[in-house]
């Protein structure tokens, strides 16, 4: 009897111990604090879907488990970074490449690298290296441009400072190469609307499954994401026989990347790029139409480094302040407000570790609302920026500095070029009683068209 019982509990022991190796839901994600699976298959997708987004969903997370956190996307443990002083921690051989770019190719199906995690550092240092934005059409006609359009408009009505992310402009500088053409009549040629199916797909339908379970939906996202994958091929051919060395593209083209995945590397460009720039541009123009005092300071900034001439590429740098503006820009929305990167090795962060091949979760929307990192965190206020601990906090989470992302580049050109021509002339107002939503997905945009008023200055 002795016996039958002490075999009976060693049975249990074992069972009791392979439920919990084997099901996922009684257990945590690499021993690190946090969130149980919800689903045996889904883990905590529905919690995700119940907050709204998975920046939401991460405050969420971040405030009830603290800096270091985990949860399950289906069965894979994912952990999440929610603080400055932690990200500094993670060790991480491919944190010299850039975090959301490898989030948004994992979302499209894409390998992060090619030739080797090496190879692939290598030639993402030469792409920040090339500065994009400097072949971008010449600063001073796309500013003329610019100031004839604001000179037009018409006095009295409120404009929404909301445009979409795809337009004209696209064909004209797509991001196979800033400073590429595209022959306008080419078949399969980039179209806007290929760029908005694909675009809120991988913004939304991915996260929350819902593509998945729509045969139309997941049918025209496929028909666009086909048709733009053609266009930049053929585009990268014909760079490649031009040998030219004088856009993006050509930089990839010096690797021994095929041509399928600079193909690849094209369309995040192509789609971070587009999104960031736009999203930048009407974040500005909102927040500058709520301070007064911030348009003034930036106006006599431009009147002093510009005086009446238009932008260039070589004055930009002399725009400090509107530096911080587009900065703080990109804090107070919070633009990025999650990047991610798989462990290529083990790491550790306070006490915990880090498996290898473990999703690791930047929470960057978290830790730049974060007040141990940030003074009155909500608050739209450029002149924090001129405090080197300040910058220095930005420069960490890669938005200054050397590792700068392509697309920001473009974005912070494109966004300085439209603010010179804008606060120089009009001085922006907000509507009263109006209330700016934030919808965040990859990058954060309003929920609704948000309006402003101009009056004209002098």
């Amino acid at each position: 009897m002795l016996d039958f019982a002490i075999f009976a509990v060693t049975f249990v022991v074992i069972l009791v111990g392979a439920v919990l190796y084997l099901y996922p839901s009684s257990r945590r994600a690499s021993g690190v604090p946090g969130l149980n699976p919800t689903d045996e298959k889904d883990g905590n997708l529905q919690d995700i879907v119940a907050r709204g987004s998975l920046h939401e969903f991460l405050v969420s997370l971040h405030q009830e488990f603290g800096p270091v956190a985990s949860f399950w996307f289906g069965s894979r443990p994912v952990v999440s970074l929610g603080s400055l002083q932690q990200l500094q921690q993670h060790a991480n051989p491919n944190r010299s490449t850039d975090s959301f770019e490898t989030m948004l190719k994992s979302l499209l199906g894409y390998h992060s690298g090619g030739g080797g995690a090496s190879t692939e550092n290598i030639i993402r240092k030469k792409v920040h290296r090339c500065h994009p934005e400097e072949q971008l059409p010449s600063c001073p006609q796309a500013g003329g441009r610019a100031r004839g359009e604001v000179d037009v408009l018409p006095r009295g009505p409120a404009y929404p400072s909301v445009c979409p992310p795809a337009g004209p402009g696209h064909e004209e500088h797509h991001p196979a190469g800033p400073g590429g053409e595209l022959q306008p009549r080419r078949p399969g040629r980039f179209l806007p609307q290929n760029y908005d199916a694909i675009w809120s797909e991988v913004g939304k339908g991915f996260m929350d499954g819902s593509l998945e379970r729509s045969t139309s939906r997941k049918g025209r996202y496929e028909t666009a994401l086909s048709e733009m994958e053609a266009t930049l091929l053929s585009v990268v051919k014909d760079r490649k026989s031009q040998r030219k060395t004088s856009v993006l593209v050509d930089t990839l083209l010096q690797s021994t990347l095929t041509d399928r995945q600079i193909m690849e590397d094209c369309m995040v460009f192509t789609l971070a790029g587009c999104a960031i720039t736009a999203n930048l541009c009407i974040w500005a123009l909102h927040f500058l139409s709520s301070s007064e005092d911030v348009q003034d300071r930036l106006h006599q900034e431009l009147e002093e480094v510009l005086g009446s001439g238009p932008v260039s590429l070589e004055k930009i740098p002399q725009l400090r302040y509107c530096q911080q503006v587009l900065n703080e820009t990109v804090r107070t929305a919070k633009l990025t407000p999650v990047a991610a990167g798989l462990q290529e090795v083990e790491g550790k962060v306070d006490q915990h570790l880090i498996p290898k091949e473990t999703l690791v979760i930047y929470a960057l929307g978290v830790i730049l609302q974060d007040s141990h990192t940030w003074d009155a965190p909500c608050r739209f206020h450029p002149d924090r920026f001129e405090e080197e601990s300040v910058r220095k906090s930005f420069r960490l989470l890669g938005f200054s500095g050397s590792q700068t992302c392509p697309e920001l580049r473009v974005a912070y050109t494109v966004a300085t070029v439209l603010l010179s021509a804008v606060v120089r002339q009009l001085r922006l107002h907000r509507l009263e009683d109006t209330l700016v939503e934030v919808r965040s997905e990859l990058v954060s945009t309003p929920r609704e068209e948000t309006w402003i008023t101009f009056s004209r200055r002098n």
